[in-house]
């Protein structure tokens, strides 16, 4: 038991040190997720301002400085209160005998580096397409996915906002997509990281782009915007779902593009029940709630 208590208080110390140093610059740039999420977010920010989609929304748009926000609660803050639980659960699952070796589905330790990623990277696309699917059609997830959709004006923060119960959900999943993979290096992860945010922040940025035939394969801003969109195609519980990649929603036939002015109402219907503060927010989606 004092193993699985150490193991905790280890991994919640060794998180806090790690954000520390990234903070001070003493983790290598090419590693650091604190500057490199302050750098990509200044970049997309940048292009919004000087090639803005919708022309009326102001550079500090509404709930800037919350989403601003939720980018280092959910990225590092909660990471660092979560960390010990992630480490027990690895290690009651060690202790079981289900290691990473006995869950490999697919050997890529044959393939060169750069294609070790390119299969990390779309594994691990569509298991968080999958897993975004799932937040929209069951209503106990979707009770918490509200928060990401009750922002009412789109900018490259919008990106991480989103209830802490998303990272219970996404993690595990995340990890199994991972675990899959044999011989993959997880050490070059930090290039697949970095991409995804990027994409990620174009996605909810206000700016129009569709990178022309890529669209099939690459999401972009004007098809996340749908995804957003406040009226749905009847019958449906969501469309666009894609994460980085686009591909699986024209597979999956979830694609809706109707137009492209940008002018669109956002949000769902229901929405003034969701609270506009972040505290109120955080215990969202626990106990009873009404419908809608």
């Amino acid at each position: 038991m004092e193993t699985y208590i150490d193991a905790f208080i280890n991994a919640f110390n060794d998180n806090i040190r790690w954000t520390w140093s990234s903070i001070v610059l003493e983790v290598p740039w090419y590693t650091n997720y604190f500057w490199g999420l302050i750098i990509i977010s200044l970049l997309v920010w940048g292009l919004e301002i000087a090639f803005p989609w919708r022309k009326e929304q102001s550079i500090f748009r509404k709930d800037f400085w919350l989403d601003g926000f939720y980018m280092f609660f959910n990225f590092f803050v909660f990471t660092i209160i979560i960390s010990g639980f992630y480490q027990l659960l690895g290690m009651i699952l060690g202790d079981l005998g289900i290691s990473t070796k006995s869950l490999t589905v697919v050997d890529i330790s044959a393939l060169p580096q750069w294609g070790q990623l390119i299969v990390f990277f779309i594994i691990l696309d569509f298991v968080q397409w999958f897993t975004h699917v799932l937040l929209h059609k069951y209503p106990f997830l979707w009770r918490f996915h509200k928060i990401h959709h009750s922002v009412k004006e789109m900018g490259f923060a919008a990106h991480l906002r989103y209830h802490w119960m998303e990272n219970i959900f996404y993690k595990p999943l995340k990890t199994i997509g991972v675990m899959i993979l044999g011989g993959f290096e997880p050490e070059q992860a930090y290039i697949v990281h970095f991409l995804a945010i990027a994409i990620g922040h174009f996605n909810h940025a206000n700016i129009k782009i569709t990178w022309g035939p890529l669209k099939y394969v690459f999401n972009n801003p004007v098809m996340h915007l749908y995804h957003h969109s406040y009226v749905l195609p009847k019958n449906s519980y969501g469309v666009n779902f894609g994460i980085s990649l686009s591909l699986w929603d024209y597979i999956f036939k979830t694609n809706y593009i109707p137009e492209d002015s940008g002018t669109i109402e956002i949000g769902f219907p229901g929405e003034e029940k969701v609270p506009k503060n972040f505290f109120g927010q955080l215990i969202y989606g626990f106990g009873r709630t009404k419908k809608g």
